[in-house]
């Protein structure tokens, strides 16, 4: 009650906080989120995991910035999968049916479970390969004449 009744008479005590022990850590950025590949793999798996959803954890496939989401730490031998170059890797990434396996520097796997290319397309990892691969909707008579009635 006291402490309410000085505020109220605007005679509380302002003392200002120490600087020292803050553990704020402003808004990131994306440019501050690339990928460093020269780590264990469990630090990989934090960095990408502790940059999802914003502002993603990123790499150079290719020319292209692919951003890395849904991470996982592998404790299994090396699956089967197609390699994928990955700028400043020490060793290329597999896709594999169950997304990209990369690794770290103490050759420990971490699965990613989802890409994102700079146009904003989101696809499964493991789809890497046939990401441009375009499927030609066919519909049926019934299908076409409802389309037709619609319209």
């Amino acid at each position: 009650v006291e402490a309410v009744h000085l505020i109220a008479d605007g005679k509380a005590p302002r003392i200002p906080q120490s600087k020292e022990g803050a553990t704020y850590e402003g808004i990131q950025k994306k440019e501050n989120a690339e990928i460093s590949w020269d780590q264990p793999a469990a630090a990989l798996h934090n960095w990408i995991r502790g940059h999802d959803k914003v502002p993603g954890a990123w790499a150079k496939i290719g020319d292209q910035v692919v951003t890395f989401y849904g991470s996982s730490l592998v404790d299994a031998s090396v699956p089967a999968g197609q390699e994928l170059a990955i700028k400043g890797a020490s060793r290329p990434g597999l896709v594999t049916k169950n997304g990209l396996v990369v690794f770290g520097n103490d050759g420990k796997m971490v699965l990613v479970r989802n890409l994102q290319f700079e146009d904003g397309k989101m696809i499964p990892a493991s789809k890497y390969f046939s990401a441009d691969e375009t499927a030609a909707l066919e519909l049926t008579e019934e299908e076409k004449k409802m389309a037709e009635d619609i319209r």
